[in-house]
């Protein structure tokens, strides 16, 4: 099969042919942007330079308020009048101060914004306001005698409320030295004028305007967000960004379009800005429906590629696969067919020919397991025990010595031996009932060769797990033989059986003079090539049941004892412990 199939052939081609378009859709998008975000900015600076002028324009008016009125008649006279004796004003002192008023008041109406106009009169020692004419702290009104526009902070502590302030001294050159000034004038207005303006500006937009001045403060319209506000003139502050008239910054992930214009007359930055979503929000709204309309053709694309896929390819490729099991002698495969189309057909027509095929496999196969049973038994029978003559030879020894114990416990064992080994008509016996049979081979041993000790270790667990019979004597019988017999001395054998990763092993080890390691792997090999003469049959014969019993995974392991002769481990896959356990 290719490494392509055809649904991700037909994927490719039209994401191939999709991507171009999204590209050019995306830089044309990105194109109209930037014009807009460009012609935005100018349209917001025109606007700002508009608003910033009527501002301006206020201010330029009012102060121009102290130097029309120092030319005017009734305040020259009042310039020029001499100080009144006693606390109180005379009559004609008084007019004077009521005609004064008048004009103030006349003045100060005559803009939208609300300000107060401040007479200084250090002759008499008075300031006149349009509602009143009170002495004034003479020291104050020295301290706040500054060139330019002050400004203060109101005392009612609300953030963002000022105070301006302009002080015009006659004759001007006793701005800076008060006490020979004959006339002081002050007007003042609160920044809640700029703020009304403010709020005029921003109902006609999504705009949101403010003032700010570095040590000053702020300036907010009404409804200003005066958090936001003030992260924004942080970060001009920061980035040094406060003269840059048009630019994009982010605030805590949200980007805001930001003008910024510089007031001449004031010293006061006007600042504006808008969130760039509001912005492109339009934008991305029809890119949102454009990449959705391309997604649903991908989509669609995506699923008509996939019906041929289900439709063609898909059966195709089970019909190769199932003949690549059938390759594999699977003869269980089967293919299920869908629907009444042409490859249900093909399906059905497959499936009754590996039936076939199958029937007659199997009539192969039994045919090989009856001969397999029956090679077997052939192998199960060439265990003699041809040990019986020496049995017999060490019975009679012990009636001529009349040692009649040793003749009844060597025929009993005999006995039990016998009784087992003739029982051939069975495939599988207890291990329990083979470990006994083994005991009793060793007590003969044991009668006969006093020096001879052995050990049979058995879990519960195991003892009632089927084996084949006669398949561990062989083993028993190579270790007496093989191993101790021709060695002076102690003689131990050791059978152990136990329960390691699933597998159950048999181990007999023994103390005899062992094997060499290349011995060993002669051994070793000539268990897995035919029998010769040149080969006993007792080890090649346990060896060639356990493989036909259990299959590949079982096996018989050569190697060193820890006793210094020979250990030999059979192995096959086993029970669990639990289902031992149940069966017990």
């Amino acid at each position: 099969m290719p490494r392509i199939n055809l649904f991700r052939k037909i994927v490719i081609i039209l994401i191939a042919m999709l991507i171009p378009i999204a590209g050019l859709y995306y830089m044309s998008n990105r194109t109209s942007t930037e014009v807009l975000r460009d012609e935005l900015n100018k349209s917001n600076t025109s606007q700002l330079d508009f608003f910033q002028s009527q501002v301006n324009a206020n201010i330029d008016s009012i102060s121009l308020w102290p130097n029309l009125l120092i030319h005017d008649p009734d305040i020259s006279e009042l310039r020029d009048s001499p100080s009144p004796d006693g606390p109180y004003l005379d009559l004609e002192a008084i007019t004077l101060v009521k005609r004064i008023q008048q004009k103030l008041s006349t003045q100060q109406s005559s803009i939208n914004w609300k300000s107060s106009l401040y007479i200084y009169s250090p002759h008499w020692e008075r300031v006149i306001t349009d509602t009143d004419a009170v002495k004034y702290d003479v020291a104050e009104l020295k301290s706040r005698m500054k060139p330019g526009w002050q400004v203060k902070p109101l005392s009612s502590g609300t953030e963002g409320e000022y105070e301006f302030s302009l002080l015009t001294a006659s004759p001007f050159s006793a701005f800076r030295d008060p006490d020979n000034a004959n006339l002081i004038i002050e007007v003042r207005f609160r920044s809640n004028n700029i703020v009304g303006m403010l709020d005029n500006f921003k109902s006609d937009s999504r705009r949101d305007p403010f003032f700010y001045k570095e040590g000053v403060g702020l300036i907010y319209n009404s409804t200003a967000d005066r958090t936001l506000a003030k992260e924004l003139v942080q970060k001009l502050e920061g980035g040094s960004l406060m003269q840059a008239s048009n630019q994009t910054l982010s605030l805590e992930g949200v980007k805001y379009l930001v003008n910024t214009k510089w007031s001449e007359t004031t010293g006061w930055y006007l600042i504006d800005f808008i969130p760039y979503s509001d912005v492109v929000g339009p934008i991305v709204k029809s890119n949102v429906l454009f990449y959705f309309a391309v997604a649903s053709l991908l989509v669609m694309g995506v699923v008509l590629a996939y019906l041929l896929y289900a439709q063609v390819q898909i059966p195709m490729k089970k019909l190769v696969q199932s003949f690549q099991r059938l390759k594999q002698e699977d003869y269980s495969v089967r293919l299920v067919p869908k629907g009444n189309g042409e490859f249900s057909y093909v399906f059905m027509r497959f499936n009754s020919m590996v039936s076939q095929i199958q029937e007659l496999f199997d009539k192969v196969y039994m045919e090989k397991i009856h001969v397999r049973e029956a090679r077997l038994k052939q192998l199960q029978s060439q265990i003699n025990p041809h040990f019986f003559y020496n049995c017999f030879s060490f019975i009679s020894s012990m009636a001529k010595l009349e040692n009649y114990k040793a003749i009844v416990a060597m025929s009993q064992n005999l006995a039990s031996y016998y009784r087992y080994t003739t029982r051939q008509e069975r495939d599988y016996v207890k291990l329990s009932e083979e470990l006994d049979f083994v005991t009793s081979y060793l007590e003969i041993l044991h009668l006969r060769m006093s020096r001879l000790s052995f050990t049979v270790d058995l879990p519960s667990w195991l003892r009632h797990i089927e084996i084949p019979p006669l398949l561990i004597q062989p083993l028993v019988e190579n270790a007496v033989l093989h191993g101790v017999e021709g060695k002076a001395g102690e003689a131990s054998i050791r059978l152990t059986v136990a329960e390691e990763d699933g597998f159950v092993r048999i181990r007999v080890e023994d103390n005899g003079k062992g094997m060499t390691e290349a011995a060993m792997r002669s051994l070793r090999e000539k268990l897995t090539r035919p029998m010769d003469e040149s080969m006993g049959c007792g080890l090649w014969n346990v060896n060639q049941r356990l493989l036909l019993r259990y299959g590949e995974e079982a096996g018989m392991k050569i190697e060193s004892s820890e006793q210094g002769g020979l250990q030999v481990t059979l192995f096959w896959p086993g029970r669990t412990t639990k289902e031992m356990e149940g069966t017990a």
